[in-house]
């Protein structure tokens, strides 16, 4: 990054602007902009630190814990609840999978395009516009992972669908996983959990 030279400023287009030339409420916005950016970097860097020691720790805890019973648990994978003795704080440690389908997931359409073609006749309309509405795309061109799964819930006992099914299940593969830690408080007497917010909306 190029030295700014003393007495001037950047402007948004790279230009060199003459300190002297900038309005008074320009500075003072610039100041303002830059001062509480240098905070939320400062906070980003204690949250990272925050989740990848609280991390660390749950999964130490988890082997402790196993170890009671000559277990050894894998990786970080998993959800875990955590309560404090008096029941008042609990910490989850959430782990979410984005799923998506590989080229197994084409056979599974042809087949049920197979099986709907065939029930044409005594087919519920319900079923066909179940069926076309999981295999539709959303804004992003994406198809929706969960109305897909959906379709295993169906009771359909047709061997072809069945062969459907199995092929909808062999296709599914996990594109990358987010862990999350929440931290609750019981509030009251009843057991009922609030959670202690971390991002700057929830506080």
């Amino acid at each position: 990054m190029d030295a700014i030279p003393q007495g001037y400023k950047k402007d948004a287009k790279g230009r060199l602007i003459p300190v002297e030339t900038i309005k008074p409420i320009d500075i003072a916005r610039d100041e303002l902009v830059s001062e509480i950016v240098k905070k939320a970097v400062e906070v980003k860097a204690h949250l990272a630190t925050f989740k990848a020691t609280a991390f660390a720790d749950i999964q130490a805890f988890i082997e402790l814990s196993a170890e009671r019973y000559g277990a050894k648990v894998g990786g970080a994978k998993g959800n875990t609840t955590l309560t404090t003795f008096d029941g008042r704080y609990q910490i989850k440690r959430a782990v979410s999978d984005t799923l998506t389908f590989d080229e197994g997931l084409q056979a599974a359409k042809a087949l049920i395009d197979e099986c709907v073609h065939e029930w044409t006749e005594g087919a519920r309309s319900e079923i066909r516009a179940l069926i076309n509405d999981a295999f539709n795309v959303d804004k992003e061109g994406k198809i929706s992972t969960g109305r897909i799964l959906g379709l295993r819930r169906l009771e359909i006992q047709d061997e072809k669908w069945q062969r459907a099914m199995t092929a909808l299940s062999d296709s599914v593969r996990v594109q990358c996983s987010k862990s999350y830690i929440r931290v609750y408080e019981r509030v009251g007497e009843a057991d009922q959990y609030v959670p202690i917010p971390l991002d700057i909306a929830g506080v």
